[in-house]
């Protein structure tokens, strides 16, 4: 979809766009989606945020498509993932400047419904989040590596935004600001938990992942020009599993306790262990063919890895 970019910077911008009243806070909003009316843009739109938004969204028929970067995916749930991955509900995360391109795939369909939570950085300002938002790893992750919930864990959400909401509602006071701050701190750590259960719930995929990324580097390091092409980065290793590189890490994280550049690192003292005990070449030469510009660089990192200098650990063959 080639449509040009509509930058919405502000919550009240987004408000006028979805056909609402303005909001009750100028940084801060929560809307029910069954009281949006998008606005008619051939079929759909492609929008930039200046704000996060939290999306908990239900969309069984199909309605739209949603395209992150070059991603795209549909908030339909198949039968596969409703038995794998609960139900149709998911959640996900989005940051300031961060694009969405949103088609309508059925106009005959009923509307989407859901929850947003639109909160502007100026609403973070002189707080505890306006630090550690950031760590979210899921504010970075792609849409379609959202959360799928269980109907508990959905019920939980639900609960936090609707104290939310009522807080929203309520006279501010200077009490308001950080009420609704825990609330969101609170509804972030439960996201964590989640994500962290969907890594478990999931395994057949993600160890799906996992093979491919033995398989993506072993690929990597067959390559008979490494010194070219040097070492592997985080982001062409995601790239070619085609998930984010946060996602990646966390998902990693959770099945073996390593990142994806301690698993780049481990495949590469594999690799060397391999040529100091198979071959006469020698360090230099090896710490050449693995991609390193420099041997000492390769020597510090093998010792760091495995203890043993390169020569130490040939000699103890």
């Amino acid at each position: 979809m080639s449509k040009e970019v509509r930058h919405i910077k502000t919550v009240s911008q987004y408000h006028q766009l979805l056909g609402l009243p303005m909001p009750d806070h100028p940084h801060f909003s929560v809307v029910e989606m069954n009281t949006v009316r998008p606005p008619e843009m051939d079929g759909g739109f492609v929008l930039s945020y200046g704000f996060y938004i939290i999306f908990l969204k239900r969309d069984p028929e199909g309605k739209f498509k949603y395209r992150y970067g070059q991603r795209s995916f549909d908030l339909a749930v198949s039968a596969a993932e409703q038995e794998n991955d609960f139900e149709a509900s998911k959640l996900f995360f989005m940051s300031p400047g961060q694009v969405l391109a949103i088609e309508n795939n059925n106009p005959e369909a009923s509307a989407i419904s859901g929850w947003m939570i639109l909160v502007h950085p100026d609403f973070l300002w002189k707080t505890t989040l306006a630090r550690t938002i950031s760590r979210h790893e899921f504010f970075h992750y792609s849409v379609s590596e959202s959360l799928f919930l269980a109907p508990q864990e959905e019920q939980k959400v639900l609960s936090i935004i609707r104290s939310i909401q009522e807080e929203y509602r309520s006279k501010i006071d200077k009490y308001s600001q950080d009420v609704v701050i825990a609330e969101l701190e609170l509804l972030f750590t439960y996201a964590e938990r989640f994500y962290n259960r969907q890594f478990v719930t999931r395994k057949i995929t993600n160890h799906g992942i996992l093979e491919k990324l033995e398989a993506a580097l072993d690929a990597w390091f067959t390559n008979d020009d490494l010194l070219k092409s040097g070492l592997p980065t985080v982001q062409y290793i995601s790239d070619k599993l085609h998930i984010s590189p946060n996602y990646l890490r966390s998902l990693l994280k959770s099945f073996t306790g390593l990142n994806t550049q301690e698993h780049i690192h481990n495949k590469l003292i594999e690799k060397a262990k391999e040529k100091l005990a198979m071959t006469d070449l020698s360090v230099s030469q090896i710490a050449y063919e693995l991609g390193f510009g420099h041997p000492t660089s390769f020597s510090k990192l093998f010792k760091n890895k495995t203890s043993f200098s390169p020569a130490a650990f040939r000699d103890s063959l």
